[in-house]
């Protein structure tokens, strides 16, 4: 196994890396700093867009647009010139709520949570899906730190977090209508001392998750067994992604300073990592569908 920086960049934080197999880029966001990058493989960024509001994640668009995105409030879809068409602005709730991690499903819809800023004691985020047509439905409520939005290879099940409460849940997840079957605790994070923020999966259903307070990468079994963790060289691991052209490459964006909690004065903070020799291979990316 070998952990290497990815571009020179130092994100404040750094989230939700996509991998770009018809450009071979990788898109992620620097949600404090309200801006969406790419890279090509080398590490040279190729696109670098600052917008009036955070980005909470993106996901790869198709029908003439480069990204589906969810801004602070609303989704749109973001054209190759950096041009962003709000076409969604659900109402998610009062107070200092924007949209957070998210992950296209394997029909193309795109899902997003939410997360809430302060000592809020109601639980007042969720999880919401853009639809093809370009309309959005709520899908859970009762949360305050939405993350680890991913889907199981199939596409029948749904992985999620509330950061806050550290348990991974699993969801069943029906492909035609996108209803959720009953919640599942999947795997506790707090057992091994950690909290959950982003998430992917590999080829074998693997889930690996970033370990946000430890400064790990954790890998768990299709079953909910924690295989192997790995250490990182630097602080606040956000969200793991595969990418690379066999899809063998492990990039995992950091966190140098999230406007709250966590900050960092590590030399390295905020810089993205990318992990080879895992023994494992991702899948390609789901693609929103206008």
């Amino acid at each position: 196994m070998d952990i290497a920086f990815f571009t020179d960049r130092r994100n404040d934080l750094g989230e939700s890396p996509v991998w770009d197999a018809r450009r071979g880029w990788l898109w992620w966001v620097d949600i404090r700093l309200n801006r969406v990058m790419a890279a090509d493989a080398l590490g040279v960024v190729q696109r670098e867009w600052t917008y009036s509001q955070p980005v909470g994640s993106i996901g790869l668009a198709m029908g003439g647009k480069v990204l589906v995105a969810a801004f602070a409030d609303h989704f749109a879809l973001i054209a190759d010139d950096g041009h962003a068409q709000p076409i969604a602005a659900p109402d998610i709730g009062e107070g200092a709520i924007r949209f957070n991690d998210g992950k296209a499903d394997r029909q193309g819809r795109f899902l997003s949570g939410t997360m809430q800023h302060g000592g809020q004691a109601e639980a007042l985020a969720g999880v919401w899906r853009l639809e093809r047509g370009g309309t959005a439905t709520r899908l859970e409520t009762g949360m305050k730190l939405a993350n680890s939005i991913c889907f199981s290879p199939c596409g029948r099940w749904l992985y999620l977090s509330d950061t806050l409460e550290g348990v991974i849940r699993r969801y069943p997840y029906d492909p035609e209508t996108g209803a959720l079957g009953p919640r599942e605790a999947f795997f506790d994070c707090s057992m091994i001392g950690a909290a959950p923020d982003g998430a992917t999966v590999d080829s074998e259903g693997r889930l690996w998750v970033a370990l946000v307070t430890t400064q790990q990468i954790g890998c768990i079994s299709p079953e909910g067994d924690l295989l192997r963790t790995i250490d990182l060289p630097v602080p606040y691991p956000a969200c793991p992604a595969f990418g690379g052209a066999d899809l063998a490459t492990l990039y995992v964006t950091t966190i140098a300073d999230s406007g709250h909690k966590l900050k960092s004065d590590h030399p390295d903070a905020g810089r993205m990592l990318a992990i080879t020799g895992l023994g494992a291979r991702g899948i390609t990316e789901a693609i929103y569908h206008t």
